[in-house]
């Protein structure tokens, strides 16, 4: 099994969030591929099994799991692919659904990729799950934004969405790990969204990931995209827009995720991130 590591939504290799790839998995079976992401030990690695017809079969593994969906790993699954065979469309088929994913090059060389996530939505974050939530962060509920109410969006993947009233809030993550693997693993929730709004389209995001057997993800492109669905339907932004999403700057791996919300409830959110081989 070849398998090539990247990082996503970030041109320098010391930034963003490292994925395994592998670009063809013909013939591996779950436990092949749950062994080889936790031998990478990455948040997720991806397996590519093509098809006759140009399409890629997608599955993410994390080290301890799969997830029905991983958006950093899309965009440098598409960037190695790119590399390899050429940019221009693909179609990814996951467990999430279909995504669709282009790549180009911009001016400076690095290979770009941008993923349209399926439909977004949210459900109500029940009360007792948000008081759990932020026990284990270790957040009182008046350090909450009231501006951007919490509820659990998906956008191939579930993350409760909690914002922060400071950016300090958000800088002095501290949180009780085996509680929040606990109250995640009954929620089926992949990563908490933890976010800050800078400006009206700028915003700053951590994202905790016990379920993966990793402590926080330096770029999370599944829960950017929940996010600008998210943003939308609670009209919380004016559509179309797009958003600057800043993450890992706190872990000392910066990463940049542009979000495109179009207009309309079903349609997908566009991921948009730079990916560079390690």
């Amino acid at each position: 099994m070849e398998i090539l590591r990247y990082v996503a939504f970030a041109t320098d290799p010391a930034g963003g969030n490292p994925a395994g790839v592998v670009l063809d998995a013909g013939g591996t079976d779950d436990a092949g591929m749950l062994a080889a992401a936790a031998e990478v030990g990455y948040s997720e690695t991806a397996f590519v099994v093509p098809s006759d017809d140009g399409t890629l079969h997608v599955r993410y593994f994390s080290p301890l799991a799969e997830v029905s969906f991983c958006g950093h790993a899309t965009i440098a699954t598409a960037v190695a692919h790119a590399e390899r065979h050429g940019i221009g469309p693909l179609t990814l088929h996951t467990k999430a659904g279909t995504v669709q994913v282009t790549t180009t090059v911009a001016d400076d060389g690095t290979t770009v990729a941008t993923l349209v996530s399926v439909a977004p939505r949210t459900e109500p974050l029940a009360e007792a799950d948000l008081a759990e939530l932020l026990k284990a962060l270790r957040w009182s509920a008046d350090e909450l934004d009231p501006t951007l109410p919490p509820r659990v969006a998906y956008a191939g993947a579930w993350h409760p969405v909690i914002a922060a009233g400071e950016r300090s809030r958000l800088a002095d993550l501290d949180y009780d790990m085996p509680a929040l693997t606990a109250l995640m693993a009954r929620r089926g929730w992949t990563t908490i969204d933890l976010v800050w709004r800078e400006s009206p389209t700028v915003f700053h995001a951590r994202n905790p990931f016990p379920p993966g057997g990793v402590v926080e993800d330096p770029a999370t492109g599944a829960a950017a995209g929940a996010f600008g669905g998210y943003l939308r339907e609670l009209e919380l932004v004016d559509t179309p827009t797009t958003l600057t999403i800043h993450q890992g700057a706190d872990m000392g791996r910066p990463s940049t995720i542009t979000v495109s919300v179009p207009d309309g409830p079903d349609t997908g959110i566009g991921v948009t991130g730079a990916a560079v081989q390690i």
